[in-house]
């Protein structure tokens, strides 16, 4: 099993934080996002490999980085060649790239790197029996998830039935949050999807799309798990406030 981390990097909605920085690197609780996300892989038995997938602007970055960081898991950077918001791919198009110039083909994990989440990722991936499965977030509160998130609505037995990608009038209070798994079978669907000329940016986009071709697993977090999706300096604030406190 490989897992991704898309890294991204341009994130213009956090500068000046993120000007010179990329948003994975920003410290939570005094150390980089993506160590507490990387923290949470470490624990997955059968993970052979990690990438972490980000632009050509930000590569040195993560490079430099990962030279004093040490984990129990082989971790490479992988660099899409863009160095401008206009040239990107788009995470699911960067995702599509990494796995065909790696040749993958087997059970990945993709994790959006702005994305710190409580929840153990191997009660996540079990019981998936071969379908590929989608962390969801509970908002509570319509106008919370208005215009801003991916809305889920699922059937009696926990399989996406509805995906509205960034609604005007949400369907539910259930948000797709940036933790995926796609197995084997499924990975080949990511380069049909793109072929197809679909939408690259989004991964809400593609995971809609999938829905429709085969059965997605929901794997609802507990209320009592927090989840942080760091997109403004309100939310990040709000991340290293609670995760100070925790410490």
């Amino acid at each position: 099993m490989k897992a991704v981390i898309l890294a991204g990097g341009f994130a213009k909605r956090l500068w000046p934080l993120t000007k010179d920085t990329p948003k994975p690197l920003l410290p939570v609780a005094g150390r980089p996002m993506i160590e507490h996300i990387l923290e949470k892989l470490s624990a997955v038995d059968n993970l052979e490999k990690i990438y972490i997938s980000t632009n050509s602007k930000f590569g040195d970055h993560f490079s430099q980085w990962l030279e004093t960081f040490e984990m129990n898991k082989h971790i490479e950077v992988f660099i899409e060649e863009s160095t401008a918001e206009e040239e990107k791919l788009g995470a699911v198009g960067a995702l599509g790239l990494l796995l065909r110039e790696n040749d993958i083909d087997e059970d990945v994990i993709v994790l959006a790197g702005d994305n710190i989440f409580e929840f153990d990722i191997s009660e996540f991936l079990s019981g998936h029996n071969g379908r590929p499965h989608v962390a969801l977030y509970d908002m509570l509160d319509k106008d919370a998830v208005r215009n801003k998130y991916g809305v889920v609505q699922l059937n009696e037995d926990g399989i996406i039935s509805n995906f509205q990608e960034k609604p005007e009038n949400p369907a539910s209070t259930l948000i797709s949050t940036g933790c995926y798994f796609f197995p084997k079978h499924t990975v080949k669907m990511i380069h049909e999807y793109l072929e197809q000329g679909r939408n690259p940016d989004a991964p809400g986009f593609f995971i809609s799309w999938l829905s429709q071709q085969t059965d997605v697993k929901g794997f609802v977090m507990k209320n009592s798990m927090r989840w942080f999706d760091i997109g403004s300096i309100e939310s990040y604030e709000e991340a290293n406030r609670i995760y100070n406190e925790k410490n």
